[in-house]
């Protein structure tokens, strides 16, 4: 799943505020056509940071649930549309919706396979003792549009 990617910033939070922030910090470069592939154990925290991008961007704060059952929600976002995915009950990538002219969040990308687009942003989210970690990943155009946003931040830590 990571193909022609780098590692662009990998950042510690302590709580569901730093998810927010970060989410905040993030949302502002989005645009029509991105996918952010949102990686990570069952709990990590995908949804949580789903549901604080969605809410970073403008629009009124809402409710974001996990789609799980669905497989996808969708959020009108100011200029964008947010498509919001989770892929955990996908058997068989081919079931997958195509991806179009939203921004897409997807959980569990891994389940898409061959299916899930180059150009894409990955968030690896994992937990720690302190909190969650977001390992951020993505080919030169997301370094290029990310860079003003983790501006000081070491890419390794």
């Amino acid at each position: 799943m990571h193909d022609q990617t780098d590692r662009i910033a990998d950042v510690s939070v302590a709580d569901e505020d730093g998810t927010r922030d970060l989410a905040a910090r993030i949302a502002p470069v989005l645009a029509a056509g991105d996918v952010i592939a949102l990686a990570g154990t069952l709990g990590a925290g995908k949804t949580a940071f789903a549901r604080a991008l969605i809410n970073a961007l403008p629009g009124d704060s809402e409710d974001v649930p996990s789609p799980t059952f669905t497989l996808v929600q969708t959020y009108p976002r100011g200029a964008l549309e947010i498509w919001h995915f989770d892929l955990y009950r996908l058997e068989d990538p081919e079931e997958a919706y195509e991806l179009g002219d939203a921004v897409s969040l997807i959980e569990w990308p891994d389940r898409l396979g061959r299916l899930m687009p180059a150009g894409r942003l990955v968030i690896d989210i994992s937990e720690t003792p302190a909190g969650r970690r977001f390992v951020i990943s993505g080919d030169a155009a997301w370094a290029a549009r990310l860079a003003d946003v983790f501006e000081g931040t070491p890419p390794h830590g």
